[in-house]
């Protein structure tokens, strides 16, 4: 049956979905630090463009039900061998991005603004989820490595929310 009939190697699989998974990684590691819900369309466009382009060269000559399988299968596996290795700390700090001051004192901090490509409009709007004016209002201000950014209010006790912590500590 051509159904199953692998058009390639089945190791070949393997290699392809590393290697395409890995340097997809490396570059969302570089694009930055945000949560899906601040994806902008051209971000949702770039993502089903990869997807597009990146699909023949996992896949190779082979459309079999098989090889569609064993790629699954691969990225499902070193996705769990990621999540596995990010709870020790040398992997932990190549694949999470550190925390980032982008407000000190009452004032914004232009070069962290622009390192990390979030504007003053993204920030405000913080400010004010956090039930705050301005940045005048504001102590600290963090872009954490999921995106979010984290306010410390001057004057006013702070806000304090529920989150759930992933690891306790790393190893």
């Amino acid at each position: 049956m051509d159904l199953f009939q692998l058009g390639i190697p089945a190791w070949q699989f393997l290699v392809r979905a590393i290697v395409i998974d890995t340097v997809l990684i490396i570059a969302l590691r570089i694009f930055g630090k945000r949560e899906l819900g601040q994806f902008t369309l051209y971000d949702l466009v770039l993502i089903l463009l990869v997807a597009n382009a990146v699909q023949p060269a996992m896949t190779g000559p082979d459309t079999s039900l098989s090889g569609g399988l064993i790629i699954i299968g691969v990225l499902v596996l070193f996705n769990w061998l990621l999540g596995r290795l990010d709870r020790y700390r040398f992997f932990h700090r190549l694949l999470v991005p550190d925390p980032r001051i982008v407000i000190r004192n009452g004032a914004f901090v232009p070069r962290a603004l622009q390192a990390e490509d979030v504007d003053r409009d993204e920030v405000d709007m913080a400010i004010r989820e956090h039930g705050l004016k301005d940045v005048g209002d504001v102590s600290l201000g963090v872009l954490e490595p999921d995106g979010t950014i984290s306010i410390v209010p001057k004057n006013k006790p702070a806000l304090h929310s529920r989150r759930v912590v992933r690891f306790l500590h790393h190893p």
